[in-house]
């Protein structure tokens, strides 16, 4: 909350003295584009010297504020609160309860590691954005802040060096396997094509031709035959996928490189990354949602992955941004360290020994309808237009009902006392469950297409859901299950105290 005025308890702090580099170094960001502009697009005649002075000017501002926010800023700690003083000729004096601060997050570039500082954010459960962000403290400010964070309740780590329960330990083996079975390369590649095509989308056009044809002039000036070009081509992809291989595990390092997940009084703290550190944490009850993935990759090098959202997750993009590392909760380990982890943080979930139930006995013939739909009006629309290929789609056909027969087959819903669970996916798979009193709603859908086949959906939301991601989103259930499971879950939920 905000207070009108107030004064600093005794033995209030101020922020480290390399603040204010980093509170200019911030704001130079934000303003980078129109100072460029600025300069760039300035006027290029007798006044260009102006132009460049207003720039020097502006940054001359900036610099002066930085080091005006680093004598004016205070905080400290009294009676159960953390109060904030900011300001100079208009003073805010901000008292935050203790008891509301519910995540902790430490932030360390390669730069604030050179001086020895963090960046600190405190977050709430429900909050738009942080509730104080500390640009920057020193190490030892910060430790002491989180220790008393945590005597107060707030559930977080003592300090950096504080042990607490090791529950989960990465080496840079692990990380370079994450880095072969995750797809980051492709990501930021699809990405970085994505920003050049609307940056200069004839330029991007035109450097694909030209490449191209490069390619195939050269394949053409060597007089390679057919085999030997279908080779040579092998070999292009080949190189290609390597080089997207080695860039994901080169993200993989730079993100998950020394991961550690603690257990410390209740709390969940994830710290890792190579040349930016993070330290995220949060209440072990603020986890709504659990979501363990095996794609086919994972399940070729026998590993799997564990992601949770937090109630904090949807708050905003800071908070979601601060808790990404949390959010990964285990990027990969074996599917034995997976079922125990999960067995002490949720006993009550009893993973990966759940009781499911199948889908509707028709629900293959749901899942395969728009793909089947599709396939036919692409091989109408080829055969109108004459060409020879308007039968090539229809080998399509066995093949949309064979996934959809084993996307069936895999698909199942779990219901106790204690937990709701969803499992769906066929090559790729993931199996979603959260806690039935922490659940938020529940949703009874039913399309024409389903009332007229007898089945029904149940979709279930918990607090702090994304708009992404994988969902207890129980499809294609008999209707009579369907309607049965969702009065349960309504009639619980009802029953449930709002936890989070």
């Amino acid at each position: 909350m905000a207070a009108e005025a107030g004064a600093l308890p005794a033995g209030a702090r101020r922020l480290h003295p390399w603040s204010w580099l980093f509170v200019l170094l911030a704001q130079l960001k934000s303003f980078a584009l129109p100072l460029v502009a600025l300069l760039l697009f300035g006027s290029r005649g007798d006044d260009f010297w102006q132009w460049e002075l207003w720039g020097g000017l502006a940054g001359g501002l900036l610099a002066l504020a930085s080091v005006l926010q680093y004598f004016t800023y205070r905080y400290g700690v009294a009676g159960g609160e953390l109060v904030i003083r900011s300001g100079l000729l208009q003073r805010n004096t901000r008292s935050i309860p203790l008891a509301r601060i519910r995540n902790v997050s430490l932030h360390r570039t390669l730069l604030h590691r050179l001086f020895g500082v963090a960046e600190v954010r405190l977050e709430s459960a429900g909050g738009s954005g942080a509730e104080a962000q500390m640009r920057v403290l020193s190490l030892a400010a910060a430790a002491d802040l989180e220790r008393l964070l945590q005597q107060r309740g707030a559930a977080e780590e003592a300090d950096a060096s504080a042990a607490g329960e090791t529950l989960l330990a990465l080496d840079s083996a692990e990380v370079v396997r994450l880095g072969l079975i995750s797809n980051r390369g492709m990501v930021v590649v699809a990405a970085g094509f994505g920003a050049v095509s609307q940056l200069a989308p004839g330029d991007a056009g035109d450097w694909i031709e030209a490449f191209a044809a490069w390619l195939f002039g050269r394949a053409g000036s060597l007089d390679l035959g057919l085999l030997a070009m279908a080779a040579a081509l092998a070999l292009l992809l080949l190189v290609a996928v390597l080089a997207l291989r080695l860039l994901s595990v080169a993200l993989a390092l730079l993100q998950f490189h020394g991961f550690t997940l603690r257990r410390v009084n209740g709390a969940l703290a994830v710290e890792c990354g190579l040349l930016t550190r993070v330290r995220a944490h949060a209440p072990l009850g603020k986890v709504q949602l659990w979501t363990v993935t095996e794609t086919l990759l994972h399940r070729l090098f026998r590993r799997q992955s564990v992601d949770v959202e937090t109630a904090v997750s949807g708050a905003g993009e800071r908070q979601q941004q601060s808790l990404r590392a949390l959010h990964h909760l285990v990027p990969v380990a074996a599917p034995e360290a997976v079922s125990r982890l999960l067995g002490e943080l949720v006993p009550q979930a009893r993973f990966p020994e759940l009781d499911w139930q199948p889908l509707h006995p028709r629900a293959w013939r749901r899942m395969a309808f728009w793909p089947l739909l599709g396939t036919l009006l692409l091989a109408l629309l080829l055969a109108l237009a004459g060409t020879a290929w308007a039968l090539l789609p229809l080998a399509l056909l066995p093949v949309w009902a064979w996934r959809a027969r084993g996307l069936a087959r895999r698909a199942g819903f779990a219901l106790d006392a204690h937990v709701v669970a969803w499992r769906s996916g066929w090559l790729d798979r993931r199996v979603s469950f959260a806690e039935v009193a922490k659940l938020q709603g529940v949703r009874l859908l039913a399309s024409p297409f389903d009332r007229r086949r007898g089945m029904a959906s149940v979709v279930v939301d918990t607090a702090g859901a994304g708009a992404f991601g994988h969902r207890i989103h129980m499809r294609f259930l008999p209707e009579a299950v369907a309607r049965r499971v969702a009065a349960e879950l309504a009639a619980r939920i009802a029953r449930s105290p709002l936890a989070w």
